[in-house]
């Protein structure tokens, strides 16, 4: 809808501007449960394919301990979980600073529903998670669904969807994607690296955390009040450019 005029852009709250939202929580929530039901089903060839990457990935840590030092450091410190939330707790306090508490809040409701929802799928599922004879580090509570890659997924799809209905232009919103990209992907492979999960953990904990964050996203612009939307392709006119939005913004908290 970016450069339509106001009139032809759908209400903010309202069905129309919230559909894409909660399709796309249904279709990725559906894969989840899926992928996560072949697995207790025992599909033997994604099983296959789990055991294949987890022991290559394992063999490789094995024999390259700087290697698997760097990853241990990655997982334990720089993707661990208490850091995505403290990450997206940052983002919470910058919204409330900004008057938008009510935000702040269904950010942080929505980071404590993907915990009690990650943990209940794990006691659920009961997965084991891989048993090395050498391993090279260790885990708790069962594997699936991954709380590093759902957490992760959580924290860094609601970061790029704050950035950009602030009004930010894409060289303030594209490096937070970027990061938040690199940031999945990586938290998926050091578990994987370390041993202490399958492949279809991960891939279950991203879908699950974006299925989440996108309904949370969806049922805010559907119910919830709307706040200061700036952001590209909601309501804004032609004649309004990216950049002078988001300097007006700055400008007006720079005031406030």
């Amino acid at each position: 809808m970016y450069g339509l005029p106001r009139a032809l852009s759908p209400p903010l709250n309202s069905p129309a501007a919230a559909a894409p939202w909660l399709r796309a929580a249904l279709a990725l929530a559906l894969a989840a449960a899926v992928l996560m039901a072949l697995v207790a089903a025992g599909w033997h060839p994604l099983l296959r394919v789990d055991g294949t990457v987890a022991v290559r990935l394992h063999s490789w840590a094995l024999h390259h301990p700087g290697w698997t030092e760097t990853n241990r450091v990655l997982s334990d410190w720089v993707w661990d979980p208490l850091t995505m939330r403290l990450v997206l707790l940052a983002a919470a306090l910058w919204l409330w600073l900004r008057g938008e508490r009510l935000l702040a809040l269904w950010c942080v409701a929505t980071a404590a529903v993907g915990t009690g929802l990650q943990q209940g799928l794990k006691t659920a599922l009961d997965r084991e998670r891989p048993h090395w004879q050498h391993p090279v580090d260790s885990a708790h509570y069962s594997a699936m669904p991954s709380g590093h890659a759902m957490t992760a997924m959580i924290t860094y799809f609601l970061a790029v969807w704050l950035v950009r209905r602030s009004g930010a232009p894409a060289r303030a919103w594209v490096p937070v994607l970027a990061l938040g990209c690199v940031t999945v992907v990586g938290v998926c492979l050091t578990r994987i690296a370390l041993g202490v999960h399958w492949l279809t953990d991960t891939v279950a904990g991203s879908l699950l955390g974006a299925a989440l964050a996108a309904a949370a996203v969806g049922v805010w612009n559907a119910w919830l009040p709307a706040g200061p939307r700036n952001g590209p392709g909601e309501g804004r006119g032609p004649d309004a450019p990216e950049e002078q939005e988001w300097r007006d913004g700055q400008d007006n908290d720079r005031r406030t």
